[in-house]
């Protein structure tokens, strides 16, 4: 099947008991057994529910791997993977990554003995480098956040695989749709799927994807042991999100390829980062692991923040928000939002200055988007 088809109705058949072509949601915390040990596949919906069962399926359907796991946040998922290791481990991370996960390495697991090294995207051979006897597990997103860079899925599988060291992609910027890691290499691929896979802003959830058994094992003894998952509801929503992934994906890139193109030569901008953009870095490797570019846009404003400042208070259609991915149009400041509890000199030595907006391009009529950021420019 085809993955417009998959997202429709792989784990998604119609109910046996009414016949219902979509999904119950089965919102139960427990279910009748009719003797000790003897149940129908369910017996406590933190261990496992029906309609969280169906989303998991699916999404390791779209992303081509044979087992999926589902979580309350993308931030819950990420933390699952750390959770695979063991004191005294190492990490080795990109360094263009969320700032949700470098707070979770930098606050929560250097606590409790984990390592970490962060390896420069920009230089090819960062991450062989980085690699110490006691690293366990390479962390990448591609496309980055926020600066849209592209890594090698395929180059950093070889190093890994070669050490025998897990390699985990979060895939969230680009969707299943746009880029399938596991058929790349990666062991592990992570997703927020409060964003794209949602898509509607009304929902808060994350998901891991994996083919190995064992790894699968012990990531569903973290998801019951530390019990931080969807409810029902939230499971269904992802599962309505899902349907109209292909279609949406397409409408962003649509709408991203030609804002590229506009904002690539406006006179108030110093630099775009989007790597659907001819020349830029990282295109060729995209162009051969992606099957297209995605909706997000970064860009860096001639004049500084205060220019920010005055772009920002003058969109109309943007509205300015955390998160990602959904229909509507997004603007963010990653310096004081999704990237603030990064250190500033640590954030300006990554590459993420005080002039850098991060654009999530929805799916509205792309002249009104262009309008709106034409007219924003046009006054700051």
């Amino acid at each position: 099947m085809k993955f417009e088809t998959k997202a429709i109705h792989a784990g998604q058949e119609p109910d046996p008991g009414t016949g219902a072509v979509i999904v119950p949601v089965y919102q139960t915390s427990t279910y009748r057994q009719e003797a000790v040990g003897k149940h129908k596949g369910y017996e406590y919906s933190r261990t496992g529910n029906p309609t969280r069962h169906a989303l998991e399926t699916a999404l390791a359907a779209l992303e081509g791997g044979r087992f999926g796991l589902a979580f309350a946040s993308g931030v819950a998922a990420t933390s699952a993977v750390f959770n695979l290791l063991q004191k005294g481990d190492h990490v080795v991370a990109g360094d263009d990554l969320y700032g949700g996960t470098y707070r979770l390495l930098e606050k929560v697991f250097k606590k409790w003995g984990l390592e970490v090294d962060y390896a420069s995207i920009d230089e090819p051979h960062s991450f062989d480098k980085a690699i110490r006897k006691n690293t366990k597990l390479i962390w990448i997103e591609t496309p980055t956040n926020p600066l849209l860079k592209i890594v090698d899925i395929k180059k950093i599988s070889r190093l890994t695989r070669k050490r025998r060291i897990l390699l985990a992609v979060d895939n969230t910027f680009a969707s299943p749709y746009f880029q399938k890691p596991l058929s790349n290499g990666a062991d592990l691929v992570v997703h927020s799927t409060t964003k794209y896979i949602g898509g509607h802003s009304d929902l808060v959830g994350g998901a891991i994807v994996v083919n190995e058994p064992k790894i699968y094992s012990e990531l569903k003894f973290h998801q019951n042991a530390a019990g931080a998952i969807p409810g029902p509801w939230d499971c269904w929503l992802a599962l309505r999100g899902l349907k109209t992934l292909a279609v949406r994906m397409r409408a962003h890139e649509e709408n991203a390829i030609h804002l590229a193109h506009f904002l690539s030569n406006h006179r108030k901008v110093e630099r775009v980062y989007y790597p659907g953009l001819k020349g830029s870095l990282g295109n060729a490797v995209a162009r051969d692991q992606m099957t297209g570019f995605g909706g997000m846009i970064s860009l860096e404003l001639k004049g500084g923040f205060p220019a920010v400042q005055k772009f920002l208070s003058r969109l109309k259609i943007f509205s300015l928000a955390e998160s990602l991915g959904g229909v509507e149009s997004l603007v963010s400041y990653p310096a004081g939002m999704t990237h603030a509890s990064i250190p500033r000199e640590e954030r300006l030595k990554r590459g993420i200055k005080d002039n850098l907006v991060r654009l999530s391009v929805g799916i509205e009529e792309k002249s009104d988007l262009k309008d709106d950021l034409a007219g924003a420019l046009k006054k700051s």
